[in-house]
């Protein structure tokens, strides 16, 4: 795949509009994909030596919000929010978002302010799984030449699951995969095993952590320290990461989780078994040997911990180069961040009692305590409790008396075509609130009151949608 045209045209725009302008503000999410978006545009604006202010927001204070700068720049947000209601005549406005979007590529004509929208949707290209929010700003970047910035590129869009589907990044985000390859920043190992914590965790936790389906091992390290002895891999006293198996201790693993998949799905989902076990592994050669750092999927977390703490802009000082104050910092919010996830999970999935609700074509759960920040990230973990056949949403309330819906499923359910990003935005509109994402991680923000009545209407949608 290539950047159509039209979308290189937008990107000299893009760059033509910064270089013009003085007065800048970025607005960028909260998450690894939005940390990324926010660290690249910023080291633009710092390499073009020009003054900015950067922000980090969540999408619920986006709409009508005011602007008093001369260029605004929207990155891996402002496509589905209403940013242009109180635009000034001749101010200009960039948004580099990747998710769907409320206006059309002709938006821009007849106003009386520069509006630039760079959305992969508008040309026809999916930007759950091709292309995200860092990785549009990499290509500004690149517009100026600035390809070293390519590894954060990669580095968003692991953050951002575009992998998660097939294993391997595709689309524009391959473009950016071999920048980052070819300069050095980046080694690729294609077709590991795709177990979270290849550095940093022992496998048999690892391996319990596996939560696309319920399996015995799921949840139960007794159980997978048993298996990797049983399979030779293992000793009681020899704990292995994933990063020290041999190729042949590999296979191992991957022919008997296949065996314990192939009994626990319906056939139809045989054929895909081998993506929720096998993908693309992403090292970066610049970071220390022993760091978290150089794992792709641990490096994601790490950010993504910063923003559901509001320590955005530690993450960001890490991913513009400092190795020192800031990752120190980020090393402790994200122990924090441990700490405060699994108190979270136990209070809602562990013990006696589950506070698991299921309903006939989805599941819930009232997080009550739990930061809105985080309660995505719980909702995805809660996976591995709860019935994999059916969407997984986590409540919490927000500060302003609302409630922050998070949906997560199971990758296999997005290859029965399911797109929950869309229905948490119809169903949520419907109840006079907002939302929307990726087909498989997305979310909401509702009235308080609202709670059973977009329950009842997203169980309705979902009839005959799910496999029984």
């Amino acid at each position: 795949m290539q950047i159509p045209q039209l979308m290189s045209e937008q990107y000299r725009e893009a760059a033509q509009l910064i270089k013009a302008s003085e007065d800048i503000k970025v607005y960028s999410h909260i998450d690894c994909d939005g940390i990324c978006s926010g660290a690249i545009l910023s080291t633009i604006l710092d390499r073009q030596e020009k003054e900015h202010e950067i922000e980090f927001v969540n999408l619920d204070v986006l709409d009508d919000i005011e602007l008093t700068h001369d260029l605004t720049i929207f990155s891996d947000l402002g496509s589905g929010q209403h940013i242009t209601t109180n635009a000034k005549d001749g101010q200009k406005i960039i948004i580099l978002d990747h998710h769907p979007p409320l206006r059309e590529l002709d938006y821009k004509d007849d106003k009386p302010y520069t509006y630039l929208e760079i959305n992969p949707l508008h040309h026809g290209i999916d930007g759950s799984y091709y292309v995200c929010g860092g990785g549009l700003c990499y290509f500004l970047a690149k517009e100026f030449g600035y390809t070293d910035l390519s590894w954060i590129g990669v580095l968003s869009a692991i953050g951002d699951m575009q992998n998660q589907k097939s294993g391997h990044l595709e689309g524009l985000n391959e473009i950016i995969q071999q920048d980052a390859i070819d300069g050095g920043y980046l080694e690729l190992n294609k077709g590991d095993l795709n177990i979270y914590g290849r550095n940093t965790r022992p496998l048999f936790v690892a391996l319990s952590y596996f939560s696309d389906v319920k399996l015995p091992i799921t949840n139960n390290t007794t159980e997978t320290m048993a298996v990797l002895e049983e399979l030779g891999i293992d000793e009681k006293h020899n704990r292995k990461t994933l990063n020290e198996l041999t190729q042949e201790e590999k296979g191992k693993v991957f022919q008997y989780m296949m065996g314990m998949l192939s009994k626990a799905v319906p056939p139809k989902y045989i054929p895909y078994l081998p993506q929720l076990i096998l993908g693309d592994s992403y090292t970066f050669l610049k970071e220390d040997y022993d760091s978290f750092l150089r794992d792709g999927s641990e490096f994601s977390t790490a950010m993504n911990a910063c923003g559901r703490n509001k320590e955005e802009k530690v993450a960001m000082e890490v991913l513009k180069g400092d190795r020192f104050v800031a990752l120190d910092e980020l090393e402790s919010v994200s122990k924090t961040h441990r700490y405060n996830l699994a108190t979270s999970i136990a209070k809602v999935a562990e013990g006696d009692e589950t506070n698991i609700i299921e309903m006939e074509n989805l599941q819930y759960f009232d997080g009550d305590g739990i930061k809105p920040e985080i309660v995505g990230t719980i909702t995805g973990m809660i996976l591995g409790y709860c019935n994999w056949k059916k969407p997984i949403i986590g409540f919490t309330q927000t500060d302003n008396d609302g409630l922050k819906v998070s949906l997560r499923c199971s990758r296999l359910l997005s290859y029965d075509g399911i797109h929950f990003g869309n229905i948490i935005r119809e169903i949520s509109a419907e109840v006079g609130g907002s939302g929307g994402g990726h087909a498989m991680a997305c979310g909401a923000y509702i009235p308080i009151e609202k709670k059973s009545e977009f329950l009842e209407l997203f169980n309705e949608k979902l009839d005959g949608l799910l496999t029984t």
